[in-house]
C-alpha cells in the first residue's frame, strides 16, 4: 500500500514517528495524481511547486501537529490567495483572488498542504460534475459513471488516493451525494458551524462547507479544524466547538435511531433499500434502538428547494456583468449589450437555466406564488425535523436513491438529473447537519447511509457513524484504478 492510499491518522503516526516526511506522503500524491488523472479527471489545477515549497517548510521545522504536512485539495469554489479559482466556469476561468476563504484559512493554520484545485459543476449547480465548463470527472469504482456533484472532483480525489482529504460545499447535498457514490465519508455541518466567507456563493441560504475523509475519525480531526465563528460571516454562529475526535466512541447502546418511512418509498433502488436496512439491524445489534417514523412533508422539499435555491441564485450571480471582474464581451458596442452578452457567453446551460427560473421566481406577481410558499413549506419541513428529534437521537436514510449513474445518461434531462437531490435536500433547507458514510455496494458501485443529526449536534452523528464504521468493513474497499 503506498503512502497516498493511507488515512489522515496514520500518515499522521507516521509523521510524528518520523517513519516518513511530509515530502513523501507529498510525492506518493503526485505520483497517484500523474497516474489516475488521465481517467479520473478530478483536479482543474495542480500546485505541485508551491506544495512541494510547504511540505519541505514543514520537514524542516519537524512540527507534525494538527494536520501539519497532510496533502488536501479544494472545490473550486473556495478562494485562494494568489491561486486561480474558477468554479468550474468560463466566466472565473482567470480569476485570481487576494485572499483565502476562512476555512482555507484554517487549514493554512494548521499546517496542511494543498495540492489543488477541484473539479466541480459549474458554480456548484448539477448532480454529476457533467456541468463543469472544462470537462467531466470520472468516478474511480467506474470510469464510465459520475462521481456525484456538484463535489465530484472533490470525492473523486479522495476515493482514488489522490488527495487524504478535500473539502467541498454542500447546497442541497453537494458533499453528501458524491461522497455516496465514490465510496468515501462526507460530512455537512450544521448551517452556520462552517464559515462561508471566501467561498463563492450558490444560495446564500442553504450553502455550507463540507468535508470528504476515506473514514469517519479523519472526518472529525479536518472538521474540529475549520469550525468555529468567524465575525467575517455574519450567518457564522458563535458557540464552542466540541472537540470531534472525542466523539469516535463505538458504544452506542440506547442510541435512539429514526428511520422515515417517505425516504424508502417509490423510486428507491431495491438494493438501496437492502443496504441501509441492514445498517439499521447493525446498529440494533449494537445496542441502538431503531423505530420508523414519518416527515410528511418530504415529499415537498425539492420543488421548494429548487425554488428557494434558484431565487438566491439569480441574485448571487447578478455581479458577474463583464464590469468588476469576470468574463467581458470586448466586441459589444454599449453597455446593455456587454452585459448580455458577456454573460451569454461566460455562463453554460445549466447555470443560465436556474437564473432563468429564480428571477422568474422573484419576479413581480409571482413571488407570493411561488418563491413565497417555498419557503412556508421550508418552515414545515424543519418542523417534521423538529417533532421526530424530541424522541430520536439520529436520523438514518439512504443518501440517494439510486448508486452513480453513466456519464451522459441524464444530462440531458434536468427533471431527472434533479431527482438525484431528492433525499439530501431536506437537510439542507432545515439547515440540519448530515453525514454520508459507506454501508454496501450495488453492482459493484458504493451505497451510502445518511445520518442526519439535531442543530449542532455533529458529534452525535459522527459517533453513530464510527460505532457501524468499526462493526463493518466497507470503508475499506477501494476501487481498483488500473495503476500501481
Amino acid at each position: 500500500m503506498q503512502l497516498c492510499d493511507l488515512t489522515i491518522h496514520q500518515l499522521k503516526s507516521l509523521l510524528e514517528k518520523k517513519e516518513a516526511t511530509a515530502e513523501e506522503i507529498l510525492d506518493s500524491c503526485l505520483v497517484r495524481i500523474q497516474a489516475v488523472e488521465p481517467k479520473v479527471r478530478a483536479f482543474i489545477t495542480v500546485l505541485e511547486d508551491s506544495a512541494r515549497e510547504i511540505a519541505r517548510a514543514i520537514d524542516k521545522q519537524g512540527n507534525y501537529q494538527g494536520l501539519a504536512g497532510i496533502p488536501y485539495g479544494l472545490k473550486d469554489v473556495f478562494c485562494t490567495r494568489g491561486v486561480k479559482t474558477t468554479c468550474a466556469s468560463r466566466m472565473l476561468e482567470n480569476f485570481v483572488p487576494n485572499y483565502d476563504a476562512t476555512a482555507v484559512s484554517r487549514l493554512i493554520e494548521a499546517g496542511a498542504v494543498m495540492v489543488g484545485k477541484l473539479n466541480m459543476d459549474e458554480f456548484a449547480m448539477g448532480s454529476s460534475t457533467e456541468h463543469s465548463a472544462f470537462f467531466p470527472t470520472h468516478n474511480p469504482w467506474d470510469y464510465n459513471r459520475v462521481p456525484g456533484g456538484s463535489s465530484g472532483g472533490s470525492a473523486a480525489a479522495v476515493a482514488a488516493g489522490e488527495i487524504p482529504f478535500s473539502l467541498g460545499s454542500d447546497t442541497g447535498g453537494s458533499v453528501r451525494q458524491p461522497a455516496a457514490y465514490c465510496g468515501v465519508v462526507g460530512i455537512k455541518p450544521t448551517y452556520g458551524r462552517i464559515s462561508r466567507w471566501g467561498v463563492i456563493a450558490y444560495a446564500s441560504s442553504l450553502d455550507q462547507v463540507g468535508v470528504l475523509t476515506r473514514d469517519v475519525a479523519d472526518c472529525a480531526l479536518v472538521l474540529k479544524t475549520i469550525s468555529g465563528y468567524d465575525p467575517l460571516d455574519s450567518t457564522s454562529i458563535n458557540i464552542e466547538v466540541p472537540n470531534y475526535p472525542d466523539s469516535l466512541q463505538d458504544d452506542i447502546r440506547g442510541l435512539k435511531i429514526a428511520y422515515p418511512r417517505e425516504y424508502f418509498q417509490q423510486g428507491v433502488d431495491e438494493q438501496v433499500k437492502a443496504a441501509v436496512m441492514q445498517a439499521l439491524k447493525t446498529y440494533e445489534s449494537l445496542g441502538a434502538v431503531v423505530d420508523e417514523v414519518s416527515l410528511p412533508h418530504s415529499e415537498y422539499a425539492l420543488p421548494a428547494y429548487y425554488l428557494v435555491a434558484n431565487a438566491e441564485a439569480s441574485a448571487n450571480l447578478a455581479k458577474y456583468d463583464g464590469v468588476r471582474y469576470g468574463l467581458r464581451d470586448f466586441s459589444a458596442e454599449n453597455v446593455v449589450d456587454m452585459f448580455s452578452q458577456s454573460r451569454a457567453q461566460g455562463f453554460g446551460p445549466e447555470v443560465k437555466r436556474r437564473i432563468m427560473l429564480g428571477t422568474y421566481a422573484l419576479s413581480a406577481g409571482y413571488y407570493e406564488a411561488y418563491y413565497l410558499k417555498a419557503l412556508k413549506v421550508r418552515r414545515l419541513l424543519k418542523n417534521d425535523f423538529d417533532q421526530v428529534f424530541e424522541n430520536f437521537d439520529v436520523i438514518a436514510a439512504p443518501t440517494t436513491p439510486t448508486v452513480a449513474f453513466k456519464i451522459g445518461e441524464q444530462v440531458g434531462d434536468p427533471l431527472t438529473l434533479y431527482m438525484n437531490d431528492i433525499l439530501t435536500v431536506p437537510v439542507n433547507m432545515a439547515g440540519l447537519p448530515g453525514m454520508s458514510i459507506p454501508c454496501g455496494f450495488a453492482d459493484g458501485m458504493p451505497i451510502g447511509l445518511q445520518l442526519i443529526g439535531k442543530p449542532f449536534a455533529e458529534s452525535t452523528i459522527i459517533k453513530a457513524a464510527y460505532a457501524f464504521e468499526q462493526a463493518t468493513s466497507f470503508h475499506l474497499a477501494k476501487p481498483a484504478l488500473g495503476v500501481k
